[in-house]
């Protein structure tokens, strides 16, 4: 059985929308695109480096796909190669044009089909960005593992990474660590159900 693996920046108070640049997603009327720059250092780019230096495969949103599709098959390197080399599963309701090698599309019945893919063999199923895919994932209790970037800043509007729907769940830490830029890497499995209690 394959893992569903979401690796995600995400902000303290919980925003994942456009980390990279200013017009990644300006949905909403977002305007600060691009607020992880400030903070990437060459630790941070390391443990990304070495998360692509295992076999894995990627599960990604219609628009994230389409950002990518643009930027990586024109790029060499230590992320561009295993990106490329990897096979993308592509979610959407749309017609998508599938330019980027070893690219599939899943419609339809999203769920079902992503359930059988994680029923298959083969290496993780990497999910970057895709906010809207990672919902559907959350609602539908397919998240195997959170791999959190946390960046110490709060934006107060914007798309979060838990939003309504999301069910409950118990996650339990994995790996920890603070890099000295204020970013924290906090990566979680999956681990059960809520357990509740009281103090009194």
């Amino acid at each position: 059985m394959r893992k569903i693996v979401v690796l995600t920046m995400v902000s303290l108070d919980g925003v994942m929308q456009a980390p990279g640049g200013p017009e990644e997603d300006t949905s909403g009327g977002f305007q600060y695109g691009g607020w992880t720059v400030p903070y990437s250092v060459e630790s941070l780019g390391n443990i990304i480096n070495e998360e692509l230096s295992v076999p894995f495969d990627m599960l990604l949103g219609r628009k994230t796909y389409g950002i990518f599709a643009l930027y990586w098959p024109r790029q060499t390197g230590t992320i561009a190669d295993p990106f490329n080399k990897a096979k993308k599963y592509v979610v959407s309701d749309k017609t998508v044009e599938l330019a980027w090698k070893e690219s599939i599309l899943i419609s339809g019945d999203v769920v079902a089909k992503i359930k059988a893919l994680k029923e298959e063999e083969g290496p993780m199923l990497q999910v970057w960005g895709s906010g809207k895919l990672i919902q559907t994932l959350l609602k539908n209790d397919l998240v195997d593992e959170l791999r959190l970037r946390i960046f110490p800043v709060t934006l107060g509007t914007g798309k979060r990474l838990f939003a309504e729907g999301t069910v409950p769940a118990a996650f339990e830490l994995i790996d920890s660590q603070a890099l000295p830029s204020g970013v924290i890497l906090a990566n979680y499995k999956r681990s059960g159900e809520i357990k509740t209690g009281s103090f009194a």
